[in-house]
C-alpha cells in the first residue's frame, strides 16, 4: 500500500457539469552602415484576420506607429486586407487599402476590390507598386499576421483562410526583383507573426534581404513595438539592417516585460549572407542522419526522436493543440552530438555564425533563434508540406520520408551513393499517397502485463529491442465511477520511474493531480527539459475555447500559468494572442467522458463546473478524493504511434493507496 497523507473532496457533479532571460550574443550595438540622409521605405503587409476583428491588434500597431514624428527620408507604405473589421475609422473595410504614413502623418493612396492577402499575386502586386512609386536607399519589408512556421506559411486571409507558403513568397519577390546575394533589394524582412524564425524561410529569402527579424515561437498579440523600432530608425537612418534587427527585437522584449507576456517570448535576428554554409552544414547533418538510419533505422530514429522530444520546441505540438512540427535547430544538434558526432558541431557553428542576436524569454532559453522542421506527428499531409518547400534540404526530406514510409526514397539512395538527385524528378512527392511499411510495430506492447511490487509501485519490464521501439513512455490518469456509468481522463504526464539502461519502469503515483484553484483539469504534457515541463490545459475563457499554458519549474516545483491561447487554425497558425488570466475571468475546465461499461473507447470532450477566478489563480498538485482512479503507461513510438498498458486501478481510501493489476 501507499500513504495518502492528505485528502480533497473531488466528484463527479464537480468533474462534469515573466521575466526574460538576457538579451544573448552581445549586449553591445552594431555600427551605424549608412549616412543619416539615406532614404528608407518600410513595406507594411498588414493582413488583419481575427487578430484585428476580434481584438483590434492591427489598430493598435497604427496607433503605434502613428505616434511617431518621421522625418522626411523615412516613410511607411502599408497595404492593408484580409481582415472581416478593421475597429478603427481610418481604414477601409472589406477592400485592400493601401496607404502612406511620412512627416505629415497617415494618408490613403489607392482602394483595391477583390484582392486576396494570401495569394503570391497579391503580394507581388503590392511589391511592385512599391518599386514603381517609390526609389529609397534601403527598403524593409514587414509580413504582419498569424503565422504557422515552415509549413503554414504567414498571412491566413479571413474571407479566403488561404495563406501565404515560402514558395508563394519567394515567387512574389523574385517577380519583381532578381535575387542577389552579394546586394539583396531589401535590408531586412521581418515577420511579426508567430513561428517563422525557421531555416526554411531564411533560406527562402536568400538574396533578397540582408537580414530577417522572426520569432521561433508563437508571439504574444502585442506583437512588435511599433513606436519603439520604428522611431529609432527615425532618429538614426544611419543604421543598417542588423542594428534595426536588434531594436526591434529590444523593443519588443521591453514590450513584452511591460505587459507581462515574456515568458515564452523569443525574437532573433539572422544574417542572411551566412545561408550557404548553414545550408551545407544542415544538409550535411541530415545526411548524416540518413546513413545512420539506412544502417539501423529503428535503432537511429528511437535515440534521434528521444533527442528531438527533449529539444526546445514551438507552438504545441501534441494531440490537443495541434502540430507546427518546429523544433530549434541547435538545440537539436546540440542534443545530437553522440548520435551525429561528425557534423552537429558544424551545424550549431553555422547556426551561431548566422544568428547575430536574440532575446528570448525564461522558458525559451534553450533555444538558438532558428528552428527547423521535425515531424513530431508523421502526419503524411504535414510533410507534404515540408516536401514542397524548394528551400528545404533535400536530406531533412528523405530522412523524415524514410521514418513515415519505412523506406529510403529514390533521391535519399542517390544522396547516399553521392549523386546528385535530378530535381526535375521529385519521386518523393509524387509517391506521398503510397502506403508503405512502418518500422515500428508495437503490437505486442499492446496490454502489456503490469505487476506490482511489495512497496505497492505497478511495475513492468522491457527487453532493450522494445526499448528501441519507443521514443517515450507517458502515464494517464483516470477518474472511473461506475455508479454513474462513467470514465474521465485527467490527462497525460511523463511523471513515472523510468529505468532506460535495466528496463525498469514504475508508476510515481502519490495519489495527487494538479488541480486549477482546486478544481480538477484536464493536463497534457507537451515539453520536457532538463529545467521544466510544459503543460497544455483546455478550458472555455469567459466562454470561448483556448488552452491554458502551464509551466512546472522542477527546482522549485511549482506551476505556474503563463496565459490562454487558442488551438492553432485549421491552416496550422499559431495564434498571436496570449491571452493573461485576471481577476473576475470565468473559467469552464473541459474534461474528457466515457462510458464505463460501453465499448465505446473515444472520450468526448465536456464542460466542467464553471468557477470565477481571484487575483492570483492557482494551479498546484492537490490530494484526490476517495475512490477509484485508473492509471495508464502509454508507450510513443518515433513515428508518433502508440500502445497502452494493461489497466492498473488505485482504490484510494483515507490516507491509504492499494495497487491492483490483473482480474479487473
Amino acid at each position: 500500500m501507499k500513504l495518502l497523507t492528505v485528502c480533497m473532496f473531488l466528484t463527479l457533479s464537480l468533474l462534469l457539469p515573466g521575466i526574460w532571460s538576457n538579451f544573448a550574443h552581445s549586449q553591445s550595438r552594431f555600427a551605424d552602415t549608412y549616412n543619416s540622409e539615406d532614404e528608407w521605405l518600410i513595406y507594411w503587409y498588414l493582413c488583419g484576420t481575427d487578430l484585428e476583428t476580434d481584438d483590434g491588434y492591427g489598430t493598435t500597431d497604427l496607433k503605434e506607429m502613428m505616434k511617431v514624428k518621421l522625418p522626411p527620408n523615412v516613410k511607411v507604405l502599408i497595404q492593408t486586407g484580409g481582415t472581416m473589421k478593421w475597429q478603427n475609422n481610418f481604414i477601409v473595410n472589406d477592400n485592400i487599402g493601401r496607404y502612406i504614413y511620412d512627416e505629415n502623418g497617415l494618408r490613403e493612396l489607392e482602394v483595391i476590390f477583390d484582392y486576396d492577402m494570401g495569394e503570391w499575386e497579391t503580394l507581388a502586386d503590392f511589391i511592385e507598386y512599391g518599386d514603381n512609386n517609390f526609389s529609397p536607399d534601403h527598403k524593409v519589408f514587414l509580413f504582419w499576421d498569424h503565422g504557422g512556421g515552415s509549413t503554414s506559411g504567414v498571412c491566413n486571409d479571413e474571407y479566403s483562410n488561404k495563406a501565404l507558403r515560402l514558395n508563394d513568397i519567394r515567387k512574389a519577390f523574385e517577380t519583381v526583383y532578381k535575387p542577389s546575394p552579394a546586394n539583396p533589394p531589401f535590408e531586412l524582412i521581418g515577420f511579426d507573426a508567430c513561428l517563422m524564425a525557421t531555416y526554411d524561410t531564411a533560406s527562402t529569402l536568400y538574396g533578397l534581404s540582408r537580414y530577417m527579424t522572426a520569432s521561433e515561437e508563437t508571439e504574444p498579440g502585442i506583437g512588435w513595438n511599433y513606436e519603439g523600432w520604428i522611431g529609432a530608425l527615425a532618429n538614426n537612418p544611419a543604421m543598417g539592417g542588423a542594428a534595426l534587427g536588434q531594436e526591434i527585437c529590444d523593443s519588443f522584449m521591453q514590450g513584452c516585460i511591460a505587459y507581462d507576456s515574456a515568458e515564452y517570448a523569443t525574437l532573433s535576428v539572422i544574417d542572411l549572407s551566412k545561408i550557404p554554409e548553414l545550408r551545407s552544414a544542415y544538409e550535411a547533418f541530415g545526411r548524416e542522419a540518413l546513413k545512420h538510419s539506412s544502417l539501423n533505422p529503428t535503432g537511429f530514429f528511437t535515440i534521434f526522436s528521444r533527442s528531438a522530444e527533449k529539444s526546445e520546441n514551438y507552438g504545441g505540438n501534441t494531440r490537443e493543440q495541434g502540430y507546427t512540427n518546429m523544433v530549434d535547430l541547435g538545440d537539436l544538434a546540440q542534443k545530437s552530438k553522440i548520435l551525429l558526432p561528425q557534423t552537429s558541431q558544424r551545424l550549431i557553428n553555422a547556426i551561431n555564425n548566422a544568428v547575430i542576436y536574440k532575446v528570448h524569454g525564461q522558458y525559451r532559453d534553450k533555444g538558438s533563434g532558428i528552428s527547423g522542421f521535425y515531424s513530431y506527428d508523421c502526419d503524411k499531409k504535414n510533410f507534404m508540406d515540408y516536401a514542397k518547400i524548394d528551400s528545404a534540404p533535400l536530406s531533412l526530406k528523405c530522412l523524415f520520408y524514410h521514418l513515415i514510409y519505412g523506406e529510403i526514397p529514390k533521391e535519399g539512395k542517390d544522396l547516399l551513393a553521392g549523386n546528385i538527385p535530378d530535381p526535375a524528378k521529385p519521386t518523393i512527392i509524387q509517391s506521398l499517397y503510397e502506403k508503405k511499411a512502418q518500422l515500428f510495430d508495437i503490437q505486442s506492447l499492446n496490454n502489456m502485463p503490469v505487476d506490482v511490487d511489495k512497496e505497492g509501485y505497478a511495475f513492468f519490464n522491457l527487453t532493450e529491442e522494445e526499448m528501441d521501439l519507443l521514443s517515450t513512455i507517458h502515464c494517464h490518469l483516470i477518474f472511473m465511477d461506475p455508479e454513474d456509468d462513467a470514465e474521465i481522463t485527467l490527462g497525460n504526464d511523463m511523471d513515472i520511474i523510468a529505468d532506460w539502461e535495466t528496463g525498469l519502469f514504475k508508476d510515481n503515483f502519490r495519489g495527487t493531480w494538479p488541480m486549477l484553484d482546486g478544481h480538477p483539469i484536464y493536463i497534457e504534457i507537451t515539453a520536457e527539459t532538463d529545467d521544466y515541463f510544459l503543460y497544455s490545459v483546455p478550458i472555455k475563457l469567459n466562454g470561448k475555447e483556448c488552452n491554458l499554458q502551464v509551466v512546472f519549474d522542477r527546482y522549485n516545483e511549482e506551476y505556474s500559468i503563463i496565459g490562454a491561447r487558442k488551438e492553432l487554425n485549421d491552416m496550422g497558425m499559431g495564434d498571436k494572442n496570449l491571452i493573461k488570466l485576471k481577476q473576475g475571468d470565468r473559467i469552464t475546465p473541459i474534461l474528457f467522458a466515457s462510458s464505463y461499461y460501453g465499448n465505446d473507447e473515444d472520450y468526448v470532450g465536456e464542460d466542467s463546473e464553471t468557477f470565477t477566478i481571484g487575483s492570483n489563480p492557482q494551479i498546484a498538485n492537490e490530494s484526490l478524493a476517495d475512490g477509484t482512479y485508473g492509471y495508464l503507461f502509454e508507450f510513443i513510438t518515433p513515428d508518433g504511434e502508440s500502445a497502452f498498458s494493461e489497466l492498473v486501478r488505485f482504490e484510494i481510501s483515507g490516507n491509504k493507496i492499494t495497487t491492483i493489476v490483473g482480474g479487473m
